[in-house]
């Protein structure tokens, strides 16, 4: 529930300051979602050939809805016109260890009316959007499709997939019939010089992000194009953009809620010997089906490398993932949720993310390693998240 932070307010016009005292809501909100995961990853030896396998259980944060903890308020100014501030930390409360030391998560203000909204600071990307919005179990734990986590990967180095800091966003009316869209610029905020660079990290333009997404939600139908760029931080380039274009739909008929994104992603190198590029294609296939309280949620994602992305050498590599799980709303703010999930690479297809979410992203981090090339993984989540 959240909870109107009156006091604070008083507060604040005890000390005097009257712009404060003119606030007219300020808002604590935030989730707490635990959960035991497990995860076993099988890989093959590059040497010698054998299998590998590895298994790790733990307490994890993020499986359901990423663990979070933020405050919000709106000043109305008159006239249809107001400010707006949103500052939304991670937490992770499984060992307590991350609270409220950054607003990683999103540290925007706002001004918004009948002409939109312009947005400042750091918040989601308008790519990320259609990858989130259209997965059925929202990148969080281990059901997370394998377009978000691919984009995310190291090998990648998309520091902007998720969210872009330093950035300057447009957001249409929401009074348009049904259709909505952002752009986003993201400032690299780099020392420009007469200099040549000699590689992407010392690039001016390393770190820049620009994109768009644009939509129409009437009803049961929901459907959204996004395209945005990101000059990637290289050490080995002149310059690298990884390049995002993705087109997501929903139709929820009731008795089900179906699901479906069409991503591609290009890593573009400019080198001193020329320009070239890897290719990662993705399709993701999900539903979600109402059961009395609860809500069954399945998916399939797959995503394909161009042959020699990432170091891949096998003919039409592949990474492949089944996910199934279902929540039990136990009241409007508290659910219990179980997932499984199984990834299989297919012709050394070089896939080596985790199954498992983290609460200061909300997609996947650090687990189970593979120890040569991996070749499957299994993860299985079981938890409670509270909503407040």
């Amino acid at each position: 529930m959240k909870k109107s932070l009156t006091a604070l307010a008083a507060l604040a016009a005890l000390t005097g300051s009257g712009l404060a005292a003119a606030q007219s809501s300020v808002t604590l909100f935030g989730v707490v979602d635990a959960g035991v995961t497990y995860q076993s990853a099988t890989a093959r030896d590059a040497l010698t050939g054998a299998s590998v396998k590895t298994s790790k259980t733990s307490l994890s944060n993020s499986g359901y809805n990423s663990s979070r903890i933020g405050f919000r308020g709106t000043e109305d100014l008159g006239g249809g016109l107001a400010a707006s501030f949103w500052l939304e930390a991670p937490i992770t409360n499984d060992d307590g260890a991350t609270g409220i030391s950054t607003f990683a998560r999103r540290s925007t203000v706002s001004l918004s009316g009948n002409f939109g909204e312009v947005r400042l600071g750091r918040d989601y990307t308008a790519t990320f959007w259609n990858d989130t919005v259209f997965d059925p179990f929202g990148t969080n734990g281990s059901g997370t499709n394998v377009i978000s986590t691919v984009s995310s990967s190291t090998g990648l180095n998309n520091a902007n997939y998720v969210r872009a800091s330093n950035s300057v966003g447009y957001f249409l009316p929401p009074n348009l019939g049904g259709f909505y869209g952002q752009v986003q610029y993201s400032f690299h905020e780099n020392t420009t010089t007469d200099a040549t660079s000699t590689t992407a990290a010392s690039s001016s333009s390393a770190g820049r992000y620009v994109g768009g997404r644009f939509g129409y939600a009437n009803g049961p139908l929901d459907v959204a194009l996004a395209v945005g760029q990101n000059v990637a931080v290289d050490t080995t380039t002149l310059e690298r953009k990884v390049q995002t274009i993705n087109l997501g739909a929903s139709y929820d008929f009731g008795p089900v809620k179906l699901f479906g994104e069409l991503s591609n992603v290009k890593n573009k190198f400019d080198t001193a010997l020329g320009n070239s590029h890897d290719t990662y294609n993705g399709y993701l296939i999900g539903a979600s089906v109402p059961v009395g309280a609860g809500l069954i949620r399945a998916s399939y994602s797959v995503v394909r490398y161009n042959e020699g992305a990432a170091g891949v050498t096998g003919e039409d590599p592949r990474a492949q993932k089944l996910a199934i799980g279902y929540v039990h709303n136990l009241s409007k703010r508290t659910a219990l949720y179980a997932t499984v999930a199984r990834v299989n690479n297919r012709n050394d297809a070089n896939y080596t993310g985790s199954l498992v979410s983290d609460s200061t992203t909300g997609y996947g981090s650090a687990g189970v390693g593979f120890a040569g090339v991996p070749r499957s993984s299994t993860g299985y989540d079981f938890g409670i998240r509270h909503a407040f």
